[in-house]
């Protein structure tokens, strides 16, 4: 699965999990039911970060294997860092989330921009 997004269309982020269940809903493994919720989960807070912080949109690839890799890339310099959320609780959930569901994860820096990825299934990389 690829799709682009554009920035701050918000809307895309549900369509962004349908295609993204679509994609599981092939992908058999042990716990299935539940990895496809965490995926969803943890997309949607990859893919919404990417619109609201980084201007020029995204792409979104999913793949699966014997472990689900999930990448959302931006156009825009710098590294995200988790943080604290805040006490409105409207932002600051995305990466801790990934940081505690995913079995991997990570931020690569691309020639412009950076790609921020998670894997489940399978077990930890």
């Amino acid at each position: 699965m690829e799709r682009k997004v554009r920035h701050a269309d918000l809307k895309a982020v549900g369509e962004v999990r349908r295609e993204l269940r679509q994609l599981l809903s092939r992908w058999t493994v042990p716990g299935g039911g539940e990895l496809m919720e965490v995926a969803t989960l943890l997309t949607s807070e990859l893919v919404t970060n990417a619109l609201v912080h980084a201007e020029g949109g995204a792409v979104v690839t999913a793949r699966v294997g014997d472990r689900l890799r999930v990448e959302v890339r931006d156009f825009v310099p710098g590294r995200p860092e988790p943080r604290a959320p805040t006490t409105d609780g409207t932002s600051g959930r995305g990466l801790m989330l990934v940081r505690s569901l995913a079995d991997a994860w990570g931020i690569r820096p691309e020639s412009l921009g950076k790609s921020v990825w998670f894997e489940l299934g399978g077990g930890p990389a």
